[in-house]
């Protein structure tokens, strides 16, 4: 199982959310643990204000990266004709069973990477491509050609990502603590080959970024002492298995929380 996933399905366990997205933090919620679904579902409804209204419709989304279809489950509630594409076999049998729920559901789940969407199968099927933090995994040479196939003449494409901007590789504080996302001027020029047209370009870095604030903390005073109470709990009463337990796990635990400490809500800004 890949590091993402197993986050997804901890996050349920532990946290009881249904996903492992942002969320919008504004001055009227309290950051703290038990305000995460709230903040997460703002974050979801601010997604799905960009869309065009689902009646009269039908209006067709595709979310790409859906995964545990908590987003896609709540476009099928209020009436989209939506399907999802996930590339995870674990990931898409709980999408699997989300999509259950619904009486009458029609959504398709696709069990592939973007990157091998049957857009020939789909040519100008879908009103919506929608993007939830996945975008930064595909590239976007193979996004923009399949989108361009897929989305109808005048649909949209909706991106909620991670991007990277002038400041990243400049060897400032936390620089090296945040991977993934393309370069936001790469993003820019790109755009302009296809036939996409921006219509709105919002920054809601000081929204989301309270989330690492949540993170950090939840690291160094929840996990943190509960791993050292462990370990020294095991090196006591079982020394052989408290010994492989260190090989394998304590080099990545010690790297994970030293590194936690650069990963504020200020450094992600």
């Amino acid at each position: 199982m890949h590091s993402r996933e197993l986050g997804l399905v901890l996050a349920q366990q532990i946290l009881g959310v249904d996903d492992l997205h942002y969320g919008l933090w504004d001055a009227d919620l309290e950051l703290k643990l038990t305000n995460i679904g709230i903040a997460q579902q703002r974050y979801t409804d601010f997604l799905l204000a960009t869309l065009p209204q689902a009646e009269p419709g039908p209006v067709r989304v595709l979310d790409i990266g859906c995964g545990t279809g908590h987003i896609l489950g709540q476009l099928l509630d209020r009436g989209y004709r939506a399907d999802g594409v996930i590339p995870s076999p674990n990931l898409a049998k709980l999408v699997r069973q989300r999509l259950e729920k619904p009486p009458g559901n029609q959504a398709q789940l696709f069990e592939c990477r973007f990157e091998d969407f049957p857009a020939d199968d789909h040519a100008q099927h879908y009103d919506v491509a929608l993007f939830s933090e996945s975008f930064q995994y595909i590239s976007m040479e193979a996004s923009f050609t399949l989108l361009q196939k897929i989305v109808k003449p005048g649909g949209l494409m909706v991106i909620c990502d991670f991007f990277k901007t002038e400041h990243h590789g400049d060897r400032g504080a936390g620089d090296k603590s945040f991977g993934g996302g393309h370069q936001l001027a790469d993003f820019y020029r790109k755009i302009k080959t296809t036939r996409f047209v921006p219509l709105r370009d919002e920054d809601i870095t000081k929204r989301v970024s309270p989330n690492l604030d949540l993170l950090n903390d939840f690291l160094l005073n929840t996990i943190k002492p509960v791993g050292l109470s462990l370990d020294r709990y095991l090196s006591s009463n079982y020394p052989k298995l408290s010994w492989i337990a260190q090989k394998l796990m304590r080099k990545k635990l010690v790297l994970k929380l030293k590194s936690s400490n650069n990963r504020s809500g200020s450094i992600f800004i």
